[in-house]
């Protein structure tokens, strides 16, 4: 890393916290002197305490022991209004609003040094160097999905990203439908489960009032049905004839699905 140029901002006042956290940022702002101009305005009241260039340059613009004003409205682990117990770190990048890229192999070699001198005098565990997205997810998106965190996690300064088991709907659009069409699956089984519910007490209902399916019509069939049974059990199986006996069988309906027709079988 680099000698540490000095770029005061007058935007800071005093901590009432020990620090704790590390937030890193990206600038979002269409070049780096726009960023720094705008860290040093005083009608803007916001800072950082380093800024890293995308050639590797760190500035130092506000004292670890002032309080910068680079979170605003956050919260990490227990903790509210982030600034007074954070360090904030503004990495070059023009952001989602102005193109964003991927950060320079230059900013992250001076990233990682800074970033572990900060770590070991403050005793910060990896878990509290964190993104603004991290703090303030409603309103802040960096640094962005193109930050190495990986690189961070590699030096043990950072919590690793989870790469495998997660499926996040928000993500992408497959993911969503995914989600959705789980969510109308589960809402039309139980709709399924109400009217096969429904059914059952319908036939309870009616059962007691229907003729028993087991009865005979005529003495014809019913003898008919007696014979054979006993003949049946003289037979052997190819002797055996199924033609009905008894003029008055109704032969059965042929099945709904056959595979003649030509839903079946499903899918095809």
């Amino acid at each position: 890393m680099d000698e540490i140029i000095e770029c005061p901002s007058p935007n800071f006042d005093d901590r009432d916290q020990a620090v704790s956290i590390v937030v890193l940022h990206y600038t979002g702002m269409e070049d780096a002197a726009s960023a720094i101009a705008r860290l040093r305005d005083p009608e803007a009241r916001v800072s950082c305490h380093y800024l890293i260039a995308e050639d590797g340059q760190v500035l130092r613009m506000v004292p670890e022991e002032k309080r910068a004003w680079h979170a605003g409205q956050s919260y990490w682990r227990g903790l509210q209004g982030l600034n007074a117990a954070s360090i904030g770190i503004e990495i070059v990048n023009p952001g989602h609003e102005f193109g964003y890229r991927p950060f320079t192999p230059q900013q992250m070699d001076a990233l990682v040094p800074l970033l572990a001198d900060i770590v070991e005098r403050h005793q910060v565990p990896p878990a509290n160097i964190v993104g603004h997205s991290d703090i303030a997810p409603a309103r802040k998106q960096d640094p962005g999905e193109l930050f190495d965190w990986a690189l961070l996690a590699r030096h043990r300064l950072a919590v690793a990203r989870p790469t495998r088991g997660l499926v996040d709907p928000l993500w992408t659009d497959g993911g969503f439908l995914l989600a959705l069409g789980e969510r109308n699956a589960q809402a039309g089984v139980g709709k399924i489960n109400a009217a096969v519910g429904a059914a059952h007490d319908i036939v309870r209902a009616v059962e007691p009032r229907l003729p028993s399916t087991r009865s005979i019509s005529t003495s014809e069939d019913a003898n008919c049905l007696s014979a054979g049974q006993r003949v049946s059990r003289r037979l052997p199986p190819s002797q055996m004839t199924s033609r009905p006996c008894g003029s008055n069988v109704v032969p059965l309906p042929s099945p709904v699905f056959s595979r003649s027709n030509s839903g079946w079988p499903p899918g095809r």
